[in-house]
């Protein structure tokens, strides 16, 4: 049986949104100034990147815990080409795995990534369908 998420987005006026999740959380979604909003909420374009370095942030920290891998601090960089014409959309994404600690192992920490990244993020694989990517894995030994 496949999983469905149904996400309730309310209009609270002028260009805002509030959108929920199955977390129970809600988050406010808002235009800038620019385009008529008030930029008192989170970007959709952006969020779609968060979701991405988040999917694969949770697959690589749960690895990280199972491989027993010492890392003092860790983060993603998501850097993405928006298309000129519209509709505009990302065709081009670069995700940047960094790693901080002076225990690290380096070849541990990039099979996690590979991992996540060929294996088990979901939003890593949807972007794949409308984007180029492309992957560094980088290390900042203390």
């Amino acid at each position: 049986m496949s999983t469905t998420n149904h996400i309730t987005t309310k209009w609270l006026g002028k260009m805002a949104f509030e959108s929920n999740n199955p977390s129970g959380l809600n988050l406010k979604i808002d235009a800038g100034p620019d385009d008529g909003g008030e930029g008192s909420g989170f970007r959709p374009k952006a969020l779609m990147l968060s979701g991405l370095a988040g999917c694969s942030g949770l697959d690589i920290a749960g690895l990280i815990k199972k491989m027993k891998l010492e890392v003092d601090n860790f983060h993603i960089e998501t850097i993405a080409n928006l298309t000129d014409e519209h509709p505009k959309y990302y065709d081009k994404v670069l995700v940047e795995y960094h790693f901080h600690g002076d225990h690290l192992d380096e070849k541990k920490l990039k099979k996690a990534v590979d991992l996540s990244v060929k294996k088990y993020c979901g939003v890593m694989e949807m972007f794949r369908q409308f984007s180029e990517m492309e992957i560094k894995t980088i290390f900042h030994h203390i």
